[in-house]
């Protein structure tokens, strides 16, 4: 009777102890499930509690115009050390700048770049907020196309107010002159309402 012996060898490509993901042809089910249970976790706190952003679009398109990329590609800036600012873009990658440098660029930068019609509407609005505080003013809808609005105090019309290539200008009726100032509080005080005083 024949008696065969049978040995196991190991394959010369064979690294005992040594797989990397590489060698899987698949993802164990249990990283694929963690990374969407992440995901998940990461949409559900964006909804209730969305990351306030802290780079205005005005600050996007000086930021790109100083990197040279398009403003919607630059995500967030911070200063590390002092020393450095970083600049982390939308698609992934990172840019380092020494910060005296980066806040030269920043300042010519903002010299040169005309502001976009929101953005001088958000200024506007801004003002004129602060503006009907001090006369305990309130303003309807504005009309951003021309922006301009009517204010009211307690209730009771005030006039119309508004700005336009001459400044800021106001009205006490729907036609007529408009009287012109430097800034909303003056045009509102040509209206003849008096600051309101703190008690």
């Amino acid at each position: 009777m024949t008696q065969s012996v049978c040995t196991h060898q190991a394959l010369s490509s064979f690294k005992l102890n040594q797989v990397t993901f590489e060698d899987v042809p698949f993802k164990d089910e249990q990283t694929i499930a963690q990374a969407e249970l992440d995901t998940h976790l990461e949409s559900q706190a964006e909804a209730v509690a969305p990351t306030q952003d802290p780079l205005t679009s005005r600050d996007r398109r000086i930021i790109g115009e100083i990197i040279e990329v398009q403003p919607e590609s630059v995500r967030t800036i911070w200063i590390e050390g002092g020393i450095t600012v970083w600049v982390q873009l939308a698609g992934g990658g990172r840019l380092p700048f020494d910060r005296n440098w980066f806040a030269t660029r920043v300042a010519e930068v903002k010299a040169t770049l005309p502001e976009t019609p929101r953005e001088r509407n958000e200024r506007l609005s801004d003002e004129l907020e602060e503006a009907c505080t001090v006369f305990g003013l309130y303003h309807g809808e504005i009309d951003w196309l021309s922006f301009s609005t009517k204010l009211y105090q307690d209730g009771r019309f005030v006039g119309f107010v508004g700005c336009n290539q001459q400044g800021w200008y106001a009205r006490p009726r729907q036609y007529g002159l408009n009287r012109v100032a430097s800034s909303a509080e003056q045009v509102i005080a040509s209206l003849g309402v008096r600051a309101t005083v703190a008690a």
